[in-house]
């Protein structure tokens, strides 16, 4: 059966799976995302890369329908935020201006990613607040590398997580997904330009997949 969320038991909590590859705690009132990757296409196109335009516009409008569809009072983004030094040119600066305008009792959590650290901190006129991993919020630690935690089970991004299906007529399509494990779960990537890193589920992990707008389990 298919759904644009799916209502988990993780670790003793609710989570909520989106299908637009974002997690909604409700305990927390908390949207999470990971990987957004602002001004990714930007930094190719600098370097006359022939990439897509509009991918900072058509990602803020899917957390713009994240925010009003599920009850949120934070939004917490595990790493990547920004892409490189280059998201800060103007123009992708006054969008994300605009859009946290929209936004602005919203409490946002950068937790610095890899990214993050190559493309420096968002301005502080954004109002988001910004820290190292991992952000304690139990009974998970929130990082963006998947690394494990010696106390907490871990919430993270930075591999953009896939998984390869497979047809009887050797037919193959590749789709985003959550991998949920006990000791470190990842998050798929939230940004519009963004890759994959194929998956393979270890014994007792649990693998749901995103396509469209629609989430299901692995069987």
């Amino acid at each position: 059966m298919t759904s644009n969320h799916l209502v988990i038991e993780h670790c003793g909590e609710t989570l909520w799976l989106l299908a637009d590859k974002a997690i909604y705690w409700p305990a927390h009132r908390a949207l999470l995302v990971a990987d957004v990757h602002i001004g990714k296409a930007a930094s190719y196109r600098a370097l006359h890369q022939p990439v897509p335009r509009g991918t900072t516009s058509a990602t803020l409008a899917r957390l713009d329908a994240l925010l009003q569809q599920y009850p949120c009072e934070q939004l917490i983004i595990l790493g990547d935020f920004l892409h490189a030094r280059k998201a800060h040119a103007p123009a992708t600066l006054a969008r994300l201006h605009e859009w946290r305008t929209r936004h602005d009792r919203l409490k946002i959590v950068l937790v610095r990613g890899n990214h993050d650290h190559h493309a420096g901190d968002p301005p502080a006129t954004l109002a988001i607040e910004v820290q190292d991993e991992p952000l304690l919020m139990a009974p998970f630690a929130l990082k963006h590398e998947p690394q494990p935690h010696p106390e907490y089970p871990v919430l993270a991004g930075h591999v953009h997580p896939a998984y390869l299906l497979r047809g009887r007529a050797r037919q193959r399509l590749r789709l985003p997904c959550f991998l949920m494990d006990a000791q470190v779960s990842l998050l798929p990537a939230f940004g519009e330009f963004t890759g994959g890193w194929l998956v393979e589920p270890g014994h007792g992990a649990r693998v749901y997949l995103t396509g469209g707008d629609q989430i299901w389990a692995l069987a």
